[in-house]
């Protein structure tokens, strides 16, 4: 028999891929019984893998009210280069608190990334973005100089930072690097997306480029993994030689 921890974790990846793909639109959950039913899970099982889900902040259980979940987690594609605003259109309300906008020596890492060197004048964007006035995620932007200073004329309130590049490029965006890494959130990250210090947070690191390759955008980007989900449609092609 398989262990009692392996059951419950589970139920709770049933469970929580049933939420992400929006199965329970209402929001509320059959009881236990029924859900062990449909999983062909025990009820102790099904209760551990609702505590689970619990703690991941997911759903929340209550007498006399049921099982509910706390807040729709939300799709975000990673096979097409779009902003946050255009991917949750319709989802809600994007805005973002511009805590940093100004033109800063650019770091050492920066530097490398962005193809330029260590202290030339870059800008620097910090955003605190909220979904419906509730906090999403925390980007910081670095752009080359020549771009960077004409985008801190723009709206960065409202508008999608992929939107502003391009118009002041007059061109679209071509293609971006990205890798995406789980960590725990440090204390002033977890301040300001309202969640506990040491909660799991998606890191991107993006590397966004013009169609002539020159890297103009390089971001950082910590997003919390309670409310959206990394998504991509992948095609297998001929195996690397």
């Amino acid at each position: 028999m398989r262990p009692r921890a392996e059951r419950a974790r589970q139920v709770a990846d049933l469970l929580r891929q049933q939420i992400t793909a929006g199965a329970y639109p209402g929001g509320l959950l059959p009881d236990e019984g029924t859900l062990g039913r449909r999983l062909g899970a025990s009820r102790n099982a099904v209760r551990e893998g609702l505590g689970l889900l619990r703690g991941e902040g997911l759903i929340t259980r209550r007498p006399g009210v049921g099982t509910t979940v706390v807040a729709a987690k939300l799709g975000h594609g990673l096979d097409r280069l779009a902003g946050l605003a255009e991917t949750l259109a319709g989802h809600g309300t994007v805005t973002n608190e511009v805590r940093v906008a100004a033109a800063v020596a650019a770091p050492a890492a920066v530097a490398d990334r962005l193809q330029v060197e260590p202290g030339d004048g870059v800008v620097r964007i910090e955003r605190l973005r909220r979904l419906d006035d509730q906090p999403l995620s925390l980007d910081t932007s670095y752009l080359v100089a020549d771009l960077g200073r004409r985008v801190l004329d723009a709206d960065l309130v409202h508008r999608d930072l992929f939107a502003v590049i391009e118009e002041v490029a007059g061109t679209r965006l071509g293609r971006a690097e990205v890798a995406v890494h789980a960590v725990n959130a440090d204390a002033d990250t977890a301040r300001l997306l309202d969640i506990p210090a040491g909660a799991a947070v998606f890191a991107i690191e993006r590397n966004t480029s013009l169609p002539d390759g020159r890297v103009v955008d390089v971001e950082s980007i910590r997003i919390r993994a309670d409310r959206l989900t990394l998504r991509a449609t992948m095609y297998r092609g001929p195996a690397a030689g």
